[in-house]
């Protein structure tokens, strides 16, 4: 005997679909990502024991590019940057474009 699922009529549109409507999606991804990497090379270098100046070295560049690097809002920053910033303290980035699954069954459908 099969359980019958209930439809929960509490439950609306999820939030990516708030933020779709109101246009602002792209904007809200794009910030989350940079605040996820400026945290993650600000771990590596605390982690490593590296100051500014030192990291700034090390990228061959200077520290107020590093400190544009690490600012979690600021979502100008290049790849090649993003690339030293990550081999500075040893790490890789990793980059890459995923199927957004629901847009490709809206339009599949």
């Amino acid at each position: 005997m099969a359980k019958a699922t209930k439809v929960n009529p509490h439950t609306g549109s999820s939030f990516d679909d708030f933020l779709k409507e109101d246009g602002i999606f792209e904007e809200v991804q794009a910030r989350a990502l940079k605040r996820a990497l400026a945290e993650q090379l600000d771990d590596a270098m605390q982690s490593g024991k590296l100051s500014k100046v030192n990291m700034a070295q090390r990228m061959a560049t200077s520290r107020s590019q590093l400190d544009r690097v690490l600012d979690p809002s600021n979502l100008s920053i290049q790849l090649d940057t993003l690339v030293k910033a990550a081999s500075a303290v040893g790490r890789t980035v990793e980059i890459r474009l995923k199927r957004d699954t629901k847009r490709s069954r809206a339009t599949s459908a």
